[in-house]
């Protein structure tokens, strides 16, 4: 599973912990987030995240 990164705020979205204060489950992908998912840190849009 692949890593993704906040080019604002650098905050790591890491599919093997999920984000837990946003409901989501450890074991889905980045590429699997809705369209309008946002960084839990910033609020960045989805499309503000790089591939590591």
């Amino acid at each position: 599973m692949e890593k993704y990164t906040c080019s604002i705020c650098g905050h790591t979205y890491n599919p093997d912990k999920g984000e837990p204060q946003q409901n989501i489950p450890p074991g889905r992908e980045f590429t699997d987030l809705p369209d309008n998912w946002q960084c839990p840190v910033c609020g960045a849009s989805k499309k503000n995240f790089k591939k590591e």
